[in-house]
């Protein structure tokens, strides 16, 4: 069976689209002492992105989790591999992953952000897949919503590899 290479969107779809989320980041933030948080390890293309967009002073801090391991399905349990090191006691926060498929890693992350005492946390994803959605979670912002694909490239990797790929696709039969 041979699979075939089936671009969603273009580097320069994505690079408009961060931009436009980073106008709005700019304004809804105004006055505020944001601290992104990217998931790693695939929100970093997109995080390093949308933070040159975000015309505002910014802090940025990761925190690592795993639900995917190596599989096409998230596994439904969300480990914190490696913590945040800011403390964000008092202060905004934005979390920024790759993709909201079941829900579970942002929702998980966002209660456990929330035991750190900031004043808001909001979630910001690329890709927002709610045909999938396992809780009852919706990203504040997010770039382009999908079908159910299995996408690859701009930080989503297949395994460990692909995210390199500054473009967004999926395979088809």
């Amino acid at each position: 069976m041979n699979k075939r290479e089936v671009t969603r969107f273009t580097r320069e779809e994505i690079a408009s689209k961060v931009k436009e989320l980073g106008k709005q980041i700019t304004k809804d933030y105004e006055g505020k002492e944001l601290v992104a948080i990217g998931l790693l390890r695939g929100s970093f293309v997109f995080l390093a992105d949308l933070v040159r967009e975000i015309d505002r002073p910014i802090v940025v801090d990761f925190l690592t989790t795993s639900s995917y391991e190596n599989s096409e399905i998230s596994s439904g349990t969300v480990n914190i591999i490696s913590d945040i090191r800011e403390n964000i006691e008092g202060k905004d926060v934005l979390l920024v992953d790759d993709i909201m498929d079941s829900g579970n890693t942002l929702k998980n992350v966002r209660e456990y952000i929330l035991t750190k005492k900031p004043n808001s946390v909001k979630t910001c994803v690329m890709l927002d897949k709610p045909c999938r959605r396992e809780v009852d979670i919706v990203p504040d912002y997010f770039g382009y919503e999908i079908e159910d694909w299995f996408i690859v490239g701009y930080g989503l990797n297949y395994g460990d590899k692909y995210r390199n790929i500054p473009y967004i696709f999926s395979y088809e039969d």
